[in-house]
């Protein structure tokens, strides 16, 4: 999957791209409106990371020109708050708006976000298993299965993460968001032990000594 991240600062741009390709994303950076304008006009990109403020224009009217007509989503990327600059981000068509400083969880977290909702079937099918992600439902030929709370949660971010490796630590943070319980590497071999079994299916695949990933069909 191919970001493009336009973002002149070159110490934030190369933080993003180091973390964004950890997580499985091809990032293409640019640092300008020209350079950005020329790109796109030879390829498409499945979404946009945009800073506002460039040193040849500003991403508002390089989305409104540009990118939008494109129909490529977009985030918009700034060290600005002021609520009209958000408010006109978002009339402007853009998916969402991040102000600076931020981290790169929560960015990547919207990001997944923007490209689920650009999906117009909310439910993946991973071999005989059909996870309907609006209705928090998995079924297994058609038949229901019930996990958990928290198996579903995790099972939930393996979907979201469908051919990227979801690591055990960013299970155990997520763990703890979800319930601000500490937990440790048994414990997550356990969950997906248990989530195995009621699949009963191998499509969870473990990558040793780093964590899961889901194979889409």
């Amino acid at each position: 999957m191919e970001i493009l991240l336009v973002e002149d600062n070159e110490m934030v741009a190369k933080g993003l791209i180091y973390s964004l390709e950890q997580k499985g994303y091809q990032v293409i950076h640019k640092a300008n409106v020209k350079s950005t304008i020329e790109f796109l006009e030879k390829k498409k990109v499945e979404l946009v990371i945009l800073d506002i403020s460039l040193p040849d224009g500003n991403g508002f009217n390089l989305y409104r020109e540009s990118i939008k007509q494109k129909e490529i989503p977009t985030i918009f990327l700034t060290a600005k708050d002021e609520e009209d600059d958000i408010v006109r981000g978002l009339e402007l068509g853009a998916e969402d708006y991040i102000t600076k400083p931020f981290s790169t969880k929560e960015l990547i977290a919207r990001m997944q976000k923007v490209l689920l909702r650009q999906k117009k079937n909310t439910v993946i099918t991973v071999q005989d298993i059909k996870f309907d992600l609006d209705k928090m439902v998995v079924y297994k030929d058609k038949e229901e299965i019930t996990f958990t709370s928290l198996e579903l949660k995790i099972l939930h971010l393996l979907f979201l993460n469908i051919n990227k490796v979801v690591t055990r630590n960013d299970i155990i943070d997520k763990i703890w968001e979800w319930t601000g319980n500490d937990v440790n590497d048994n414990t997550i071999t356990v969950y997906l032990k248990r989530i195995r079994e009621k699949l009963d299916t191998d499509m969870i695949k473990t990558i040793k000594g780093i964590g899961y990933r889901i194979d889409g069909d």
